[in-house]
This record gives structure tokens, sequence and C-alpha cells, in this order.
């Protein structure tokens, strides 16, 4: 295997362990608006999101990625991702739930998609031609 594909396998293992930390929380913050609070599926839905979105965004752009991209402009990118991904999962979510599919199989499922697409985009979008541009802290 090549450097440049050990780099990518090796990122794309970063992302994924930081992602399920990311999912963690998404469905502990999913649960909790969930089960404990009884709101309906969207607005527990977006919240887990957000937090989780914000959390993998952190940890992805620093290590996964080592980038020093103008971080409101790779914040831009990402979030113009979620204007597409959060409307539409969300409402396909809700047609899901409406016609009786478990609220928890909607969201790994959603998950598992988000997952897959935020890579490629962050991967070929957000951090292209600025992977490995963080400097690191001299000890």
């Amino acid at each position: 295997m090549g450097k440049n594909k050990k780099a990518t396998a090796w990122q794309a293992v970063k992302f994924t362990l930081f992602s399920a930390s990311a999912g963690i929380i998404q469905l502990l913050s999913f649960t909790l608006l969930n089960e404990l609070m009884s709101w309906p599926y969207w607005p527990s839905y977006l919240i887990a999101l957000i937090l989780s979105v914000l959390w993998n965004f952190t940890l992805n752009r620093r290590y996964t990625f080592k980038s020093a991209a103008n971080i409101p402009a790779a914040m831009a990118k990402v979030f113009g991702y979620y204007l597409v991904f959060t409307p539409l999962s969300a409402w396909l979510g809700q047609l899901a739930e409406n016609a009786g599919v478990n609220e928890y199989i909607i969201l790994v499922v959603t998950m598992l998609v988000n997952f897959v697409t935020e890579f490629l985009f962050n991967k070929f979008v957000v951090y292209r031609g600025q992977e490995n541009t963080r400097e690191k802290k001299s000890s």
C-alpha cells in the first residue's frame, strides 16, 4: 500500500473513532430528549445532531485532517453540508417514524449514512488541499 493510501486509511480509522464518540453523544442526547423529555423525533434528532457535529468537527479538523484551514470557512462548508443533510434526514426520519419504524432504527441508519457522506465531504471538499497543514507545537 502506497504512502498516500496508508495515510487515507489511517484518516478513515481516526474519523471512524471520533465519529463513534460523536455517535455516543448523539445517541445519549437523543435518548435523553426522546425518553425523559418525551419530545417528538425531529427536535430530539436536531439537537442531538448539532451536539455531535460540533464535537466531530473539532476533533476531526485537529487530529484526523490536521488542518490549519480557516476555521470559519471550514465550518461554513460543513454547515452547507448540513443545510442539505439535516432537513432531508429529519424529513425522511419523520416519515419513517410515521410509518411505524422504530425511532432508534431510524437514528442508527441516519447516523451511518451521515458517517459515510460526511467523511467524503470533509476529505474532498472541506479539507481538500489543506490536510496536514496544522503546525505542531514545539516543546
